[in-house]
């Protein structure tokens, strides 16, 4: 039985994304909701990433974290979202054994390196809000570094766990992933293999990431919250909720569509794959926007870089 279970894991080459079962005529308009979603990531994170290593005002530790999280939604979403708009007008939807699993490999590596991310930045506001006379020799530089590189580490070890953990599956029952990307859970659906341990390992792996990762953030803002209701001024309090509420706004929106996603039984895969667009497509749409559009410092950098730009284009028409 083992031999055939590996023989027929051996013959499987490609898989079959299946993606969302919707009427052909469908595809079009998802197309295009993908394509636009994509070339908002792509504006919002890119342009993030460009304002804070221009703009040297942004040199501070909450941008450091910024940019490492727009670089992180960056990659993520672009592992996703091109195969899966590919997919929209192929016929064969496949995907070959390599592809899928280098698709679960980086997106477990960037979208745990994120959950640690945001757990630093929770901190960082902690330190900012309820010692900001030590914020300057608390947060450090190097403190910084350290946080980020163990994000992208426990990031790393993490999607090489799940990921050799998975693929040593055998895939005897069928080549048809339900869902528009390699995840390890619609990956055990058409697995043959028994799943006792793999559920046991992923189980392990989610725990360990997501459960300390939140209780840094609830923490950290039980603490915030606590603080700025002391703050006698009420522009101050106005200031700490506004930086607060964007952090914790995403936070909800990620955390929730993974617990969804990975703590409730694999039931309903239509609604698992609607949970999945709000942390692969949505909550890196939001971030930029709500990091900009609701920060004065980020908005006084574009302003500075779009000035920059128009005067070099009317200088130029000047010269012509």
């Amino acid at each position: 039985m083992g031999d055939r279970g590996t023989s027929n894991r051996s013959e499987v080459t490609d898989f079959i994304l299946v993606g969302f079962r919707v009427r052909p005529e469908l595809y079009i308009l998802l197309f295009l909701l993908f394509l636009l979603v994509y070339a908002m990531i792509l504006l919002g994170n890119v342009g993030m990433v460009a304002v804070i290593l221009t703009d040297p005002r942004l040199n501070t530790p909450m941008y450091f974290f910024l940019g490492n999280l727009s670089f992180i939604d960056l990659f993520y979403s672009s592992v996703i979202a091109p195969k899966a708009m590919i997919n929209f007008w192929s016929e064969s939807k496949s995907i070959s054994f390599a592809g899928c699993v280098t698709q679960l490999f980086l997106f477990a590596l960037f979208i745990v390196a994120e959950g640690f991310l945001l757990a630093a930045m929770a901190y960082d506001r902690f330190i900012a809000i309820c010692n900001p006379l030590l914020y300057s020799v608390q947060m450090s530089t190097r403190l910084c570094i350290q946080l980020v590189a163990g994000s992208y580490f426990c990031g790393c070890f993490s999607s090489i766990l799940l990921t050799s953990v998975t693929f040593t599956l055998s895939f005897c029952a069928s080549r048809a992933i339900d869902h528009f990307y390699c995840d390890y859970r619609p990956l055990q659906r058409i697995s043959c293999s028994d799943l006792y341990f793999h559920k046991i390992v992923s189980f392990f792996l989610c725990s360990i990431i997501i459960l300390p990762t939140i209780i840094v953030i609830l923490v950290s803002y039980m603490y915030i919250v606590s603080t700025v209701l002391k703050i006698r001024s009420t522009e101050g309090r106005k200031k700490a909720f506004s930086t607060c509420s964007s952090h914790l706004g995403v936070v909800s929106v990620l955390y929730g569509a993974i617990i969804f996603m990975y703590f409730i039984p694999d039931r309903f895969p239509e609604l698992s794959k609607v949970a999945s667009l709000c942390y692969t497509l949505v909550t890196p749409m939001l971030n930029p926007l709500i990091y900009s559009l609701r920060n004065k410092d980020v908005k006084e950098a574009l302003r500075k870089i779009l000035g920059k730009k128009i005067f070099l284009f009317n200088s130029i028409l000047t010269v012509i």
